[in-house]
């Protein structure tokens, strides 16, 4: 099971999330639209998880699996799932 999120910051066009392992995945905002889309107030209001980050007022969550794995949002890719 991958790490552990432990802190997660947003710039102008890049989340970064630090790892419990030491590790910094940064991706960019474009993967996630609801948070290229917020406010630097909403992006900052997120919970941790032990796998991943949830965003409550966005709606928004991310897995650290998806993000080692290179996954954006994948909400349009439903059809493709089943």
């Amino acid at each position: 099971m991958p790490t552990s999120p432990k802190r997660v910051t947003t710039d102008a066009d890049n989340l970064w999330v630090e790892l419990a392992d030491g590790r910094t995945i940064g991706v960019p905002l474009a993967w996630f639209p609801r948070l290229l889309h917020a406010t630097p107030a909403q992006r900052a209001a997120c919970e941790l998880t032990p796998r991943g980050i949830h965003w409550d007022a966005l709606d928004e969550d991310i897995s650290v699996e998806g993000l080692l794995a290179g996954w954006g949002d994948r909400t349009s890719h439903r059809d493709a799932v089943a």
